[in-house]
């Protein structure tokens, strides 16, 4: 008999010995990610007239002559690209791939100091006789590098045993040290965009050594004791003050992803209480439909306080509550990948499956969203609303890293780009999609819990019990998903998440029903298993109409339309001749049907049906009289929200207006 799952003890995440996507969904992405995007981003990276990526270093080693070209956290774009194709040869070793790694690994360990300390633009200039200082401007992002080096420095060792990389990544960690104990105030001013709270986490999970979990607790110390913070670093008050996500969201999801590790390894309630606070803060008033994360290119900090000397600026910005803007949406894809670390930390440290139910938001939607289905083109912000005729410029909305002359774009041409002269997402994007399969399931002392699916084997073993699955389903676009067992012994408990947006779950052993727990949460299931048993779960998957919350103002008396965990859209280029993207309408109780399809070659379920076609605006005046013509149908099909922006330029909007 299934039971709902309340699981209090923490979850482990599985490698790719233990779990894999070997079809259906998911094993497409990962197909794609280790064939076409982690060679493309090398390939921008390491051509010299594209990308100073690769060239930055070869400068720093005396390889080339020049001057540091790029922004100051380049050197971490090299790392995430680093661990994207560490993460690859996991799932699918390749002796190329191995080999440009081990090469990056020696480069890196070239340019590294003594004391630990890299940073391509410190070491150029050192190398023509310039006098500069580590930290002597926060926004040279050295620890965020240094974060990244010590991640990806622990995968690499994780998935090879080499400690080519691993090494730097100590003597990184060492010179990390060195700051918390002799430069506090040095640190606290340089600590943005904090990958190094989960880069010593991961260190100390590798090699046990408790140096590297206090200097997690010596970050923390360090920036509650700073007093020269604000908001947009999420330092102007002690983070066990903090009762709202406020500040640049990137650094906020990092910051608490951090947070979320050093609370599971150190048992603090009162930090893993306030981590549940700010997170549920995001998801109930700050969280796009999408997944999206930062809904503001610019804001202000403490919104509206009557002490303006309090009120500062932030960047990239989770802003107010509810303040959902759809054309100007930032939704950075570094910051949505943030909330699918933030989120998996929590879910290891709760067990709950609301936080994998976020996962599958954002993975789903604006995860996907941010690359071409192709795999080799990226957004930096993800609208979700592209229109014709903006009287503005968006702030990098897919930025070529080239001048503007004359004249931007029209707004109805912004597409994803290959390169980005701000290149911090697409290698991002990489490893987030590289190491899904690390987010398929996990286990605990209470058994295998699956948390995602589309196209997972998951093979087990824990003492004398051992759970061999594999998943036979066409997910997301059918709720029909089939677990076989392949081998087993002994009855080690399984545990199926019942998706937040699902109703009427339905589960089978063997054909013989046994109650399903409700939405949002595991199903238990418990037996001595054996090779051949089938588990059948059902998710039924009608289209749904959503609405908005009263408060977010953009959203009223407009709608979207949402399928399972997929999020709709329509784009011009499925809307009848003559009906533009304003037009557009959605009549309430309107029925749409799902028809399979291909977008640029990738297989989709899209949603065909009737739209009301608005009468058409006769004014541009700012207000005008409305227009007396009737309202037409007009046939049109939604398409998932990830697969926008593929067939060409063109407007998308995923809420619409609704007719009553």
């Amino acid at each position: 008999m299934a039971t709902e799952t309340r699981q209090k003890t923490s979850l482990t995440k599985l490698g790719a010995a233990e779990a894999r996507w070997t079809s259906g969904f998911w094993n497409r992405v990962h197909t794609r990610t280790r064939d076409v995007t982690i060679p493309q981003i090398w390939q921008s990276l390491s051509d010299t007239d594209l990308s100073p990526g690769l060239r930055n270093f070869e400068i720093a080693l005396g390889e080339r002559d020049g001057i540091h070209i790029g922004p100051p956290y380049m050197d971490g774009d090299m790392y995430k690209w680093m661990e994207a194709a560490i993460d690859s040869l996991e799932t699918d070793p390749n002796d190329e791939l191995a080999n440009i790694v081990e090469g990056m690994a020696a480069r890196i360990a070239a340019v590294q100091r003594e004391d630990g300390y890299v940073h391509t633009p410190t070491a150029i200039a050192e190398r023509s006789g310039a006098e500069v200082s580590e930290l002597a401007d926060r926004f040279n992002f050295e620890t965020y590098n240094l974060g990244h080096l010590i991640t990806t420095g622990v995968r690499h060792y994780e998935v090879t045993g080499s400690e080519s990389l691993l090494g730097p990544a100590k003597k990184a960690a060492t010179f990390l040290e060195h700051l918390a104990t002799n430069k506090p105030l040095e640190l606290a001013r340089s600590a943005i965009c904090p990958s190094h709270y989960m880069a010593v986490m991961d260190l100390f999970r590798l090699t046990g050594e408790r140096r590297y979990l206090e200097l997690a607790q010596a970050f923390l110390r360090v920036r509650d004791e700073f007093t020269e913070g604000g908001d947009d670093n999420q330092d102007r008050i002690p983070v066990r003050d903090q009762v709202v996500v406020a500040g640049h969201a990137v650094r906020a999801n990092y910051l608490y992803a951090g947070l979320a590790d050093l609370a599971a390894e150190t048992g603090d309630e009162e930090l893993r209480a306030v981590l549940e606070r700010l997170w549920t803060d995001v998801v109930d008033t700050k969280l796009y439909v999408t997944g999206g994360c930062g809904a503001l290119y610019d804001g202000a900090s403490p919104d509206g306080h009557p002490w303006q000397g309090e009120i500062s600026r932030v960047h990239q910005a989770y802003g107010r509550a509810y303040q959902l803007p759809h054309t100007t949406a930032h939704a950075e894809s570094c910051a949505n990948i943030g909330m699918i670390f933030w989120s998996e930390r929590m879910l290891a440290l709760t067990g709950e499956a609301k936080y994998a139910d976020v996962i599958e938001q954002i993975a789903y939607n604006v995860l996907l969203g941010s690359i071409s289905l192709a795999g080799d083109a990226y957004f930096y912000t993800n609208a979700l609303r592209q229109v014709r005729g903006l009287p503005f410029d968006l702030r990098r909305p897919g930025d070529t890293g080239q001048p503007v002359v004359p004249s931007p774009p029209p707004s109805d041409e912004r597409l994803r780009e290959h390169y980005l002269s701000c290149f911090c997402c697409p290698p991002n994007i990489a490893r987030a999609l590289a190491s899904f399969h690390t987010r398929a399931a996990g286990v605990s002392d209470d058994g295998l819990f699956v948390h995602q699916y589309g196209g997972s084997e998951i093979d087990v073993t824990r003492g004398e019990h051992r759970l061999a699955l594999r998943e036979e389903s066409d997910y997301p676009w059918s709720g029909q998903i089939a677990f076989t067992v392949t081998a087993a012994a002994g009855s080690l408990p399984l545990h199926l998440r019942i998706p937040g947006w699902a109703r009427d779950a339905r589960l089978a052993v063997n054909g013989i029903p046994v109650n399903a727990s409700g939405p949002g949460s595991y199903a238990r299931i418990e037996r001595a298993w054996q090779p051949g048993d089938v588990i059948a779960l059902e998710l039924p998957l009608p289209v749904r109409v959503l609405r908005g919350h009263r408060l977010a103002e953009e959203l009223t008396s407009q709608v979207t339309v949402q399928r399972g965990p997929v999020v709709y859209c329509v784009e011009s280029a499925d809307l009848p001749d003559g009906v533009r993207l304003e037009q557009a309408a959605i009549a309430r109780g309107t029925a749409f049907a799902p028809a399979r399809a291909e977008i640029a070659g990738f297989p989709v379920t899209v949603l065909e049906g009737d739209l009301l076609a608005l009468p058409p605006q006769g004014s541009d005046a700012l207000y005008a009289d409305l227009e007396d013509a009737p309202v037409t149908r007009a046939p049109a099909r939604l398409v998932p929200y990830f697969a926008w922006g593929n067939r060409g330029p063109g407007e998308m909007s995923v809420w619409l207006p609704v007719v009553w």
